[in-house]
């Protein structure tokens, strides 16, 4: 077999040789391109791969972050101790809620105390402080306290009848009000103060208890309504008893007008005619009220029926007669007169025994001149 060139060519057209080159070209740049994409699958996804359906894609390295690591424990701590651990395990934690104990509401913050409150101490005045009350439309307040006694100076206590129910500073104002000036009234009266009469504190209610009125200081735990005070030795000053002396009763109406911001007593109106009314409210102008009319004393009357005799008084003693002639002759007219009395009979008797009717017995009339 001959080889030649123009038989090659003659066999071998141009356009199968090309057509078998670039079949073959083709096929190796297919492999290389195939081998390609499997060494770049590792490090890239595939772009067209919208399904996921590829190679999955490597994660980046992480680079760990440096913790800092826990002081170390003091030498002078306490040692933990394992006894308590068996106990607790079937108890629950008191900090952690169980499943048949309920989450408990963390308790309000404490409330910080007064300056009133700080100052009405133990030495004053019995009063321990209560909650505040927030009653329908604006009754009520805050920092509110029940005073029960007031502590004088020599540690004897003032009970308050029933016990008040008012604001620390209210109630300040009332044991400063005995302890200073009550106090010295009921020593010039040669006693000393035993309890003071409460004839109302804190009540939800308008003025004079009008409905639809003005809140009343009452209203708002701010007064005290003052009736008497009584004294050890049994008697009591009437603030408004026109029995007491005059002059009792001026004392007391400067003391309170000096103290309290509203005064009302008999002559402010009809509401006021048998106590006293005292509260601090607060005005424009640090206005004051001072409603009080100190009355004469009641005339003396005498009385209609005369007293009766008193046990001890001594024994009645008859009269002496005078001595004399006319003395004698008083005796005998008197002797004589009563042996008459005693042999006349009676009128009607005498009319009886001689059998006539009796007539009526006609008054004696005197003749006209």
């Amino acid at each position: 077999m001959s080889f030649s060139l123009p038989d090659f060519r003659r066999k071998w057209s141009c356009r199968g040789y090309m057509s078998a080159g670039a079949a073959m070209v083709t096929a190796a740049l297919g492999l290389s391109l195939v081998l390609a994409e499997r060494a770049e699958a590792r490090k890239y996804a595939t772009p067209l791969d919208i399904f996921g359906l590829g190679t999955p894609r490597p994660r980046a390295k992480v680079h760990s972050a440096r913790i800092p690591l826990p002081k170390p424990r003091p030498e002078e701590a306490p040692q933990a101790t394992d006894e308590a651990a068996p106990e607790a395990e079937g108890k629950p934690s008191a900090d952690k809620p169980s499943a048949t104990k309920p989450v408990e509401a963390a308790p309000p913050p404490e409330k910080q105390l007064s300056v009133c409150r700080l100052a009405l101490t133990e030495e004053i005045a019995v009063a321990p402080s209560i909650p505040d009350i927030r009653g329908p439309g604006a009754c009520g307040g805050e920092d509110l306290v029940r005073l029960e006694a007031i502590v004088l100076p020599d540690k004897r206590k003032v009970a308050v009848k029933p016990a008040a129910i008012l604001r620390c500073t209210m109630a300040s104002a009332i044991a400063d009000w005995v302890r200073k000036d009550m106090v010295p009234l009921a020593a010039s009266l040669g006693s000393t103060i035993s309890d003071l009469d409460n004839f109302d504190s804190f009540e939800c209610r308008g003025r004079n208890r009008i409905a639809g009125a003005m809140l009343s200081e009452h209203g708002k735990a701010n007064a005290l309504d003052v009736r008497a005070i009584k004294l050890a030795n049994g008697r009591s000053i009437g603030l408004t008893d026109r029995g007491m002396p005059r002059d009792v009763r001026e004392r007391v109406l400067h003391s309170v007008c000096a103290r309290f911001s509203t005064v009302l007593g008999p002559g402010s109106d009809w509401y006021h005619e048998d106590h006293i009314h005292l509260d601090l409210a607060q005005r424009r102008n640090d206005y004051r009220i001072c409603q009080w009319n100190v009355w004469d004393p009641l005339p003396q009357v005498a009385p209609l029926l005369p007293a009766g005799r008193p046990e001890e008084a001594p024994p009645r003693e008859v009269a002496a007669r005078p001595e004399g002639k006319d003395g004698a002759k008083d005796e005998a007219k008197d002797g004589a007169d009563d042996e008459a009395a005693k042999k006349s009979p009676a009128p009607a008797d005498k009319s009886a025994a001689n059998g006539s009717k009796a007539e009526p017995h006609k008054p004696a009339t005197k003749k006209r001149r």
